[in-house]
C-alpha cells in the first residue's frame, strides 16, 4: 500500500507544475500587470491555506481515500477549466479552487502513510517521501519550462492528465486506511476524541510546530532572499538557478542514505543537528561572494534539510492521536504558507537594512531551533511512551 501512495505522490508532484508558472501565464499570455497577477497567485495561496485545513478534517471524518479522490478529480476539473478559460475573474476563481484542491491531499497522504507503516519504519518511509518530493519538483520545473514555451493550454492539459493518472491509481490500488474508532477516548489528555481545536491547543504539538516554523522560515531564504544576495554580488541570475539545481541534485543523490546515518539517533537530537547545519549554511552566505562560496553554503544547508526530513515527519506522526491524524497534519502543514509570507517579508527588510548580518541572524535562528528541540525532547518522548502504553491497553471497537 505504501508504494502505491508513494507512486501517487511522485506522479502528482511531477505533474503539479501549474503553480510554478501561473504568474508567467497571467502576465505573458493574459496580459495582466505584475500586481494583478500577484493577486491572482495570492488567491491560489489562500485556497491552499483553506485546503490544508479542510483536507485534514475530511481525512479524519470521511477517510483518507475519499479525500484524496475528491482533491485529485477536483483538480482535474479546475485545470481543464484553466485550459479553456480566458475571462480573468473566472481564472482568478479557478486559481483559488485549484489551490484548495492542490493542498487538500497533503494531510491525507501523510495520515495514510502513518496508518500503514509500522512505527519503526516511518523514518525510512518519510525519507523516501521527501526524496520523491524533490525528484518530482525537479522534473516539474523542467517540464513546466519546456511546455510554457510551447503552449500554456498544453501545459494545463498535461498537468490535468498527470493528476488524472494519480487519481486513477488511487482508485485502482489504494484502499481506505483510516483506523477504526477506539472503544475509549484517545486524545492527548484523555476526554473526547476532539477536533481541530485539539491540535490547536496541544502545547507539546504546538511547541514542535513552532520550531518547525523557524526551520521553514530559514529554509525558504533559499527561494526568496538568496537570489537578491547573489545578484547583489554581481553574479548572473543563472548562478542562482545553478545553486538551486545543485541543492536538488544533492538531495536526489544522497537522501536515500540518510536513514542509515541517523537510525540510532534520537529524533530531537537529529533535528537539533539538522537545524545547526541549516543555520550554518545560510550564515555562510554572508561570506560568499563567488560561485564556489555559494555552492559551499548550499552544501551545508542542504545537509541540514536532508537530516531534518525523516524525524520531522515521524515526530508529527507520534504526537498525532489516531483519530485526529489528518487534523494534526493539517495544522502542521500551515507552517508552509506562513513561512512563505514571513520569509520574504521579514527577510527582505532584514537584508535591506542589515546587509550580510541578515544571514548571521538566519544562523542564530537555526541555533535557537536546535536548542529548542533538545529542550522539548525529553517531555515529548515521555508523552509518546505513555500514548503507546495506552494504545496497547485500549481494545479496538468491533
Amino acid at each position: 500500500m505504501y508504494w502505491y501512495l508513494w507512486t501517487g505522490m511522485l506522479i502528482n508532484r511531477v505533474g503539479g507544475f501549474v503553480a510554478l508558472v501561473l504568474s508567467l501565464y497571467l502576465t505573458s499570455d493574459r496580459g495582466l500587470k505584475p500586481s494583478a497577477a500577484g493577486l491572482v497567485v495570492g488567491l491560489y495561496g489562500i485556497g491552499g491555506i483553506a485546503g490544508v485545513l479542510l483536507g485534514g478534517v475530511l481525512a479524519d471524518r470521511w477517510g483518507r481515500r475519499p479525500t484524496l479522490l475528491l482533491s485529485h478529480f477536483g483538480a482535474v476539473v479546475f485545470l481543464a477549466g484553466l485550459a479553456v478559460t480566458q475571462y480573468i475573474p473566472a481564472i482568478a476563481a479557478l486559481a483559488a479552487l485549484l489551490g484548495l484542491m492542490h493542498a487538500m491531499p497533503g494531510p491525507a497522504f501523510v495520515a495514510a502513510i502513518v496508518d500503514v507503516v509500522p512505527t519503526g519504519d516511518r523514518g525510512r518511509a518519510f525519507n523516501l517521501q521527501f526524496w520523491a518530493f524533490n525528484l518530482g519538483m525537479a522534473a516539474a520545473s523542467l517540464i513546466a519550462g519546456a511546455l510554457a514555451e510551447v503552449s500554456f493550454t498544453l501545459l494545463f492539459t498535461v498537468d490535468a492528465a498527470g493528476t488524472l493518472v494519480t487519481a486513477l491509481l488511487l482508485v485502482w490500488k489504494v484502499r481506505e486506511t483510516k483506523p477504526p474508532a477506539p472503544a475509549t477516548p484517545d486524545g492527548p489528555q484523555g476526554g473526547s476524541q476532539g477536533g481541530l481545536h485539539t491540535a490547536l491547543t496541544d502545547r507539546a504539538f504546538l511547541s514542535f510546530v513552532g520550531l518547525s516554523l523557524l526551520l521553514a522560515v530559514v529554509t525558504l531564504q533559499s527561494s526568496t532572499i538568496l537570489p537578491l544576495a547573489i545578484t547583489a554580488d554581481g553574479l548572473r541570475p543563472t548562478v542562482y538557478g545553478s545553486v538551486v539545481a545543485y541543492a536538488g541534485l544533492l538531495i536526489v543523490a544522497g537522501q536515500l542514505f540518510v536513514p542509515k546515518l541517523i537510525d540510532r539517533w534520537r529524533k530531537g537530537t537529529t533535528l537539533a543537528v539538522a537545524n545547526v547545519f541549516l543555520g550554518l549554511g545560510f550564515a555562510c552566505v554572508a561570506l560568499a561572494a563567488d560561485v564556489p562560496g555559494y555552492l559551499l553554503a548550499a552544501t551545508v544547508w542542504t545537509v541540514g534539510s536532508m537530516l531534518a526530513a525523516p524525524p520531522n515527519a515521524a515526530v508529527i506522526a507520534e504526537l498525532s492521536p489516531e483519530a485526529l491524524r489528518g487534523r494534526y497534519q493539517s495544522v502542521f502543514y500551515l507552517i508552509f504558507p506562513a513561512a512563505s509570507f514571513i520569509a520574504p517579508a521579514a527577510g527582505g527588510a532584514s537584508l535591506e537594512y542589515l546587509g550580510d548580518w541578515h544571514w548571521v541572524i538566519c544562523g542564530c535562528l537555526g541555533a535557537v531551533a536546535a536548542i529548542g528541540h533538545l529542550l522539548i525532547q525529553p517531555a515529548r518522548e515521555r508523552r509518546v511512551a505513555r500514548a503507546e502504553i495506552r494504545r496497547l491497553e485500549v481494545p479496538v471497537a468491533g
